[in-house]
């Protein structure tokens, strides 16, 4: 009995050791595709026992015991807990969760929950971004956010132009502020897509005032790409090669048609014309009335270009340490036929070292060599005038050399036309060099609680840029000489800022607090200097300014220097009730050496949000998963423009006199004693999540008011205009943002989305006795008026075009002014009887009032499918290209205007005719040459299919088509043209590229 009870205690006593045998289990992390999940993290619950997955999803946890439960997190997907079992393998699918997805976004100088967002701040991750074929960054996000406006461009190496909600300062202080990594930007143009990571944009002013005086044109914040803590060694590839094509090919008159206009203007001269050119080049032999030359020469200067990009990066990390290392190569040949390129290679380098428990510190570094061949733009215009009676070569033409181009002189016209010359003698290269750097350390004074950063970055730009032409001559004693244009500019802007951040939660109350400095130092210096006459210009080794004639550089030679200062002083507070009701705070001082007289801005700003799901009344809402609302106010201030000019003011001007220019200094009393703008914006939005947070809705209303803002005040004691803080600027609007992921059976998965974005721009007060602001040009004015929006088209109102004598004679104003039939029939305004300068209005804005973008995606099995549209509606184009001929009247004009003239009683209601394009009075600014920009476009459309092999490495292949289809109906290339006036806009053309990425 004694042996038995001793038995059975020690079996009370050892089995349950024997159930606790430490173990070690191994598994895999999967996305519902069946992809691996790099970077996951597995944890074993009330243990200090963790894995992050490697690149294949693996991880290994050791010393766990049966019963144990271990959990599984991932960014953008829902956690699951499972008990570890018998078994020592497993294999874990995580499900999406649409509801966490960028649960963290970057705000400034730190981040926050998405949930805690009082402000109004947009999220663009990385696989959006790299859908893009492009040289810049932000052409990616084109019609990806609302509230954000992005102009593409053509030319090769360019930066598209930028808009966050509306323009809000008269001048060219225009630029978005950029954040990479905490260093601060204007431009972006050294980041390849495959180094972001993702793209936080905040648009309102309660989320941009912590950069103060920096952030008035809105602040764009980028993540670039990292490696996390022990992960295994990831190498990729990705690369892409396609072609560039010109879309929307202006139309341009025929021969036959420039024949009969020419005949029809009842220009003895434009006829004789015409009859010289069939002396010189024969009569065509299908119609023996019109020349036997029929020139294209929009297709005689373009071209397809090659576009290309290869990125390689190795990321990866240790206990302690995690890195990241890739470069990029892009080029791109532009649709110019002419040395017309850009080509740059950039490599950036991040690493983040965990020195102890409490000390961090991280370095980046980026050095990017670009070298950009600029397109000679006047070619785009001189192509739109040339006459198609001219060839591109003329034998005959035996004075022009080294080529013998058709010059149209020759034929009696004023001007050689032919743009093929400027291609072909101008060679305009810029070399640009970045060095960019950051340092960061790290301490945390109170775990988890109270840590302090200091960063310092250093950004050394170079441009090196020469402008040659080389000489010809064309006949006619048409010669142009040689010549050079030389600048060596360098900016080195440096920043150093510290930042102390406390964090706690006590109760049911969190909050956050940070405070700290940022210092700046701008330097920039500008040379610049041209020379004539350059001995020995066919070689590339005489292209320097020592080859030039001496002489030549009288006047020509200049240099300047410019040095600015700023330092800030900052503060922020978040606080989170509940997770239900939010407050946000912040406050910046910014003092800078620009403005003498006061230097100082205050910058304060205070954001609310109340969560109302969290309230007890919408528990049993079942359909509404989240439900916020946000109310912001903020003031932010804009020092991208001139500084003070003091109170003496010289300039320095070069005259003629006699034969000699002499160069001299001018002085005036007048000046300014300009501040920086302050802009005041005030930000009402919702966010609402539904149908199992499937269903993302997000909605803000906001007027945004530049207070202070610098405009060029007229002085009628000296018959000049001063920049002056003295205006209102006030832009509006409403934006709409909605998203839907979606699945059917376990291999389909889906999303669509859809934004919205309206805008209303306004001068609201000009302090000018005229009330209005005038730019442009006299003959194509822009004018702002109080009340109406910037830079807006000012002209006659064309209500028709007469149609016969009787109407004529049945108008005092067409009878006064000697009108015929086929002249155009303008509005008069203020019913006097007479058309004068009274009866011109606004004709309209280059802003549109609204814009739209939308995505579809798709994905099956191994393939995946997407689609971006993009458009935009109310703002108008001037024409200048049309308008431009009453300057030169003896030139081609576009098909739409041939085929459509007035020749004839009811052949028109719209055009003139021949003869009327050639008078003054239709010549006027008026809604004949200014034309609807709406436009709605196929923006890129992309078809992947991946590879899964156990011995091959994880590939994916891809097409892509970038602008392949735009739907418009103003007569020009594109209807984007960055500041509504189309003289010579570079096409922007359509892009069609094979790729793959690689991961291994």
């Amino acid at each position: 009995m004694k042996n038995s009870l001793l038995f059975i205690f020690a079996f009370l006593i050892v089995n349950p050791l024997l159930a606790q045998v430490n173990k070690t289990i191994t598994g895999q992390v999967l996305d519902p595709q069946g992809m691996p999940l790099p970077g996951a993290e597995v944890k074993v619950i009330d243990k200090d026992i963790f894995d992050i997955t490697d690149f294949d999803g693996n991880f290994t946890l050791e010393g766990v015991e049966v019963g144990d439960t271990f959990r599984i997190t991932f960014l953008g997907f829902q956690p699951q807990e499972l008990p570890v079992l018998e078994a020592n393998e497993y294999s874990i699918t995580l499900q999406e969760d649409a509801a966490t997805l960028d649960e963290v976004v970057v705000v400034g100088y730190g981040t926050q929950r998405k949930a805690d967002l009082t402000g109004s701040i947009v999220t663009v991750q990385s696989e959006e971004i790299e859908k893009t074929p492009t040289s810049n960054v932000m052409q990616s996000l084109q019609g990806k956010v609302a509230g954000v406006q992005i102009t593409s461009v053509g030319s090769p190496g360019d930066s598209p132009n930028v808009r966050v909600r509306g323009l809000g300062t008269y001048t060219s202080g225009t630029n978005v502020l950029y954040v990479v990594d905490g260093a601060l930007y204007d431009n972006i143009d050294f980041l390849s897509t495959k180094d972001i990571k993702s793209i936080n944009i905040l648009k309102d002013a309660s989320s941009a005032a912590i950069y103060g005086v920096r952030a008035a044109n809105g602040v764009i914040i980028i993540e670039t790409k990292s490696g996390s803590l022990n992960q295994k060694i990831q190498f990729e590839y990705d690369g892409y090669t396609g072609i560039q094509r010109a879309q929307d090919i202006v139309k341009m008159a025929n021969a036959e048609q420039f024949t009969t206009m020419a005949f029809e203007s009842g220009s003895e001269a434009d006829a004789q014309f015409v009859l010289n050119a069939m002396q010189r080049f024969g009569r065509s032999r299908i119609n023996p009335n019109i020349p036997d030359v029929n020139t294209d020469w929009y297709d005689e200067i373009l071209r397809d270009g090659i576009i290309q990009s290869h990125s390689v990066g190795v990321s990866g990390g240790g206990d302690n340490v995690t890195y990241s290392l890739g470069t990029n190569y892009f080029s791109q040949e532009g649709i110019l036929d002419m040395k017309n390129e850009y080509e740059r290679f950039n490599i950036r380098s991040k690493m983040d070292v965990d020195i102890s428990d409490r000390f961090k510190t991280g370095v980046n570094l980026v050095f990017s060599n670009a070298t950009k061949y600029a397109p000679e733009n006047a070619a785009w215009f001189n192509a739109y005038f040339a006459v198609p009676i001219l060839p591109t070569m003329d034998p005959q033409n035996t004075e022009a050399s080294p080529i013998r181009f058709a010059n149209a002189q020759l034929l009696g016209y004023r001007s050689t036309q032919n743009p093929l010359p400027l291609m072909e003698f101008n060679e305009n290269r810029i070399k640009t060099r970045k060095l960019l750097a950051t340092m960061d350390f790290q301490y945390e004074i109170i775990e988890d609680k109270l840590d302090l950063k200091t960063t310092y970055s250093h950004n050394l730009i170079t441009f090196e840029e020469r402008y040659v032409n080389l000489p010809y001559t064309l006949g006619n004693n048409y010669e142009v000489i040689s010549s050079i244009r030389r600048e060596n500019n360098t900016f080195s802007n440096q920043y150093w800022d510290n930042i102390l951040t406390y964090k706690d939660q006590i109760g049911d109350h969190n909050f956050t607090a940070m405070v700290g400095t940022s210092y700046r130092d701008e330097a920039t210096n500008e040379f610049e200097a041209t020379g004539q006459d350059i001995k020995g210009i066919g070689l590339e080794s005489s292209r320097y300014l020592n080859f030039a004639n001496p002489e030549s550089f009288n006047n020509n030679v200049n240099e300047i220097g410019r040095r600015y200062y700023g330092i800030s002083y900052f503060g922020r507070v978040s606080y989170n009730y509940l997770d239900r009701y939010l407050v946000y705070g912040t406050f910046r001082a910014d003092g800078s050496s620009k403005f003498t007289l006061d230097p100082w801005g205050y910058f304060p700003s205070v954001g609310l949000g109340w969560v109302l799901t969290e309230e007890a009344f919408m528990e049993n809402v079942g359909v509404i998963d989240f439900l916020k609302f946000r109310a912001a106010w903020g003031k932010l201030g804009n020092d991208n423009v001139a500084a003070s000019a003091g109170t003496n003011t010289i300039e320095v001007v070069t005259l003629p006199f006699g034969e000699n220019q002499y160069t001299g200094i001018t002085s005036t009393s007048v000046f300014s004693n300009n501040t920086w703008e302050v802009i005041e914006e005030l930000n009402f939005g919702i966010d609402l999540e539904l149908l199992d947070n499937r269903l993302d809705i997000t909605a803000d209303y906001y007027t945004r008011d530049t207070e202070n803002a610098i405009l060029p005040v007229y002085i009628p004691i000296v018959n000049r205009s001063i920049d002056r803080n003295s205006g209102v600027i006030r832009n509006q609007g409403f934006e709409f943002s909605a998203n839907y992921v979606g699945n059917i059976g376990e291999d389909f998965q889906f999303s669509v989305g859809a934004n919205l974005t309206t805008l209303d721009n306004e001068a609201v007060e000009i302090e000018d006795e005229r009330g209005y602001l005038d730019a442009g040009s006299a003959e194509f004015r822009q004018r702002t008026i109080e009340g109406g929006p910037l830079f807006a088209f000012y002209g006659y109102e064309r209500v028709g075009v007469y149609q016969n004598q009787a109407q004529i004679d049945a108008d005092p104003v067409a009878v006064a002014n000697n009108l015929v039939p086929g002249d155009l029939i303008y509005r008069d305004q203020n019913g006097d009887g007479v058309i004068n300068d009274e009866d011109r209005v606004v004709l309209g804005s280059f802003l549109p009032d609204v814009t739209y973008g939308g995505n579809i995606s798709m994905n099956y099995k191994a393939f995946d499918f997407s689609m971006n549209f993009y458009g935009q509606a109310g703002n108008k184009i001037l024409n200048r290209r049309r308008g431009e001929i009453i300057f030169t009247q003896d030139t081609n004009m576009d098909a739409d205007l041939a085929i459509n003239r007035w020749h004839g009683e009811g052949t028109s209601n719209i055009y003139p005719s021949s003869a009327g394009m050639r008078k003054a009075w239709n010549q006027k600014l008026s809604n004949f040459w200014i034309e609807d920009g709406d436009f709605f476009r196929i923006q890129n459309i992309q078809l992947g299919y991946t590879i899964e092999n156990e011995e091959l490495p994880l590939t994916r292949l891809y097409f892509t088509a970038e602008r392949p289809f735009s739907f418009f109906d103003y007569n020009g290339f594109t209807p984007e043209v960055e500041n509504g006036v189309d003289r010579q806009t570079y096409p922007v053309p359509s892009i069609y590229t094979v790729g793959i990425n690689v991961k291994f």
